[in-house]
């Protein structure tokens, strides 16, 4: 037996699940719905000055009305250079330019596009839900590097912690799930 005792650090892993959260909710932003929003433009990069420059640092996002959102470029030469990125985002926007404001008019969402949102929303879902395995596979792995280090009970509780954890990450993925596709479903 080891002098110290075995302690799992536990916020380690929920700070870890919690990423994995934090990443589901920035992907299902990016989601159209139907409705305009800022942040359905976050994941998307313009080539600025030779780099890779989110669309957010080289002009101002709006949301004037519910169906409409603008951008409006600060240095004219990077107008086609937003213009482009927008077109190859795969959001399915058609961006309308009028000197240097780049219009994004939403389209309503037909059924077929909305149940094919619900299918990307679902495979977020489900890469977030493989990260919180992942989180409980290491926090696993370090109980068993200690197994000799503790009781057989003492294994037990940690090993009921970690599941414990996982089993509340993997409920609030699929809560967070379904939600989003309430909201993309919704006419």
């Amino acid at each position: 037996m080891a002098d110290e005792e075995f302690m799992l650090d536990t916020d380690d892993l929920e700070r870890r699940m919690q990423g994995a959260m934090s990443a589901l909710r920035t992907e299902f932003a990016s989601l159209r719905t139907g409705r305009a929003s800022a942040a359905m433009l976050e994941p998307i990069v313009v080539e600025a000055y030779g780099t890779q420059t989110p669309i957010n640092q080289v002009g101002t996002v709006n949301v004037p009305e519910p169906r409409m959102v603008t951008i409006n470029v600060w240095d004219r030469s990077l107008v086609s250079a937003v213009e482009k990125a927008i077109m190859n985002s795969g959001l399915g926007i058609n961006p309308q330019t009028n000197g240097t404001i780049v219009m994004l008019p939403i389209p309503e969402l037909n059924e077929e596009r909305r149940r094919e949102l619900t299918r990307v929303a679902a495979q977020y879902a489900e890469h977030a839900r493989v990260a919180v395995r992942h989180v409980r596979h290491n926090g696993m792995e370090q109980i068993k590097k200690h197994k000799d280090d503790m009781s057989e009970d003492d294994q037990k509780f940690w090993q009921d912690e970690v599941q414990s954890l996982t089993d509340k990450y993997v409920g609030l993925v699929d809560e967070a799930l379904e939600h989003k596709q309430g909201e993309i479903m919704h006419v």
